[in-house]
């Protein structure tokens, strides 16, 4: 029987590791450079925490008004006339037929309006007939070229139907309409034009990111092959095209939407449609990055087993990708989906459509009451649709 000659075992190799104090110097090293950066960021970013103090008083009325959205109003029936008042700058003269001015429909309501044209703080007197007995009223001012109506004063409509009311006229010159209105409130409430009206832009932004996420869906489903690295990364020719494809991804992806609708609405008019192809471009880079990033990461396996039968390198997509995929893109399509209507109500405000829309003029004319309608309607859609998107992920997946 031979000998067998015992060796000694191999020595494992010597593996290095830093020290506790080596370690403590790079921990502060890594700290220090997180404190510079901090610092150099506070002072770039231009942070100021007292400005910010201050300045949240002036937030009151905003908040206030966002809470109070002017969704619902007290049914009510209004009565009103409406007539003419110039304001003359203060000492020149009255032209001679100045005087009164009677609006209103024979047999109905009516008031006449002495003088029509008036100085600075010279009485204007409001006389008329044919109004609810009884009834509370009230005199309002408007610029003609629009604005917040004043109030010039409210009356109490005599037993027998008339009014007799008399105010001053504001410093402001120029034209006004001036308006005579009784409001009879009745049982019950209604939706207020604004919010119809959000209402309305509201299903307009839905429809808006259905049509962009639907149709970056078609244009990014042959893409995302293309910038898979499994698929294409065998050959010279596969290579240049993957990274060509996931370069185009990535540039669609780093754009903004903001500046895409900008563009857009250069090219085809503010309107839905440039915020559609908003959409459409930043989903298709947004989509293909995760289309392409959930083809790489299928079982390999599948696609060896038919390759090796001499399939087709379509038929190896059809019978070995696809339904690897198919859950992930429903997925990624339905997050996508819930990205796309937040999305929306940002392409409005710079003429993309939708209620983001009409927010703006909202918030331009500080009309916060408005802009709070438009905003809970927001927030309820994105919280509806992000709760339906979780469940059908949920039911697929």
């Amino acid at each position: 029987m031979a000998r067998v000659e015992a060796r000694p075992l191999a020595r494992p190799p010597m593996h290095s590791f830093p020290s506790s104090q080596a370690r403590r110097v790079r921990l502060a090293i890594v700290l220090a450079a997180l404190v510079v950066a901090h610092v150099v960021g506070w002072q770039m970013a231009k942070i100021n925490i007292p400005a910010l103090i201050v300045g949240l008083p002036n937030m009151r009325h905003i908040v206030l008004g966002l809470l109070q959205p002017d969704a619902f109003e007290p049914i009510r029936d209004v009565t009103k006339v409406e007539s003419e008042l110039t304001i003359l700058p203060a000492g020149s003269p009255v032209p001679a037929e100045s005087g009164r001015r009677t609006v209103g429909t024979p047999g109905g309501p009516q008031a006449t309006v002495q003088p029509a044209q008036v100085r600075p703080g010279q009485p204007v007197y409001v006389q008329g007939s044919g109004w609810p007995a009884g009834k509370k009223g009230e005199v309002l001012l408007a610029a003609s070229y629009g604005g917040r109506p004043r109030s010039a004063g409210a009356f109490t409509v005599a037993p027998d139907g008339t009014i007799n009311h008399a105010f001053y006229a504001p410093a402001s010159e120029g034209a006004f309409d001036l308006v005579v209105q009784v409001v009879t409130p009745r049982f019950g409430w209604r939706p207020t034009e604004t919010l119809l009206l959000s209402l309305r832009l509201m299903v307009e932004t839905l429809f808006l990111a259905l049509m962009g996420t639907s149709l970056a869906i078609v244009f990014t489903l042959p893409l995302s092959f293309l910038g898979a690295r499994n698929l294409m990364g065998k050959t010279r020719v596969g290579r240049a095209i993957y990274y060509v494809t996931r370069t185009v991804f990535n540039l669609l992806r780093s754009i903004e939407v903001v500046i895409i609708v900008t563009i857009m609405a250069v090219v085809v008019g503010i309107g839905s449609f440039a915020g559609v192809l908003a959409i459409v471009v930043h989903s298709i880079g947004a989509l293909g990055k995760l289309y392409s990033e959930a083809i790489e990461s299928i079982d390999p396996g599948p696609i060896e087993a038919i390759s090796a039968t001499g399939a087709h390198p379509l038929q190896v997509i059809r019978y070995a990708v696809v339904p690897q995929v198919i859950p992930e893109f429903l997925s990624f399509t339905l997050y996508r989906m819930d990205i796309n209507v937040r999305m929306s109500t940002i392409v409005g405000l710079v003429g993309g459509g939708g209620i983001g829309f009409i927010l703006t003029q909202y918030i331009n004319l500080l009309q916060w009451n408005q802009a709070g309608t438009a905003i809970w309607l927001i927030a309820i859609a994105v919280t509806a649709i992000d709760y339906l998107s979780a469940w059908l992920r949920e039911k697929i997946v």
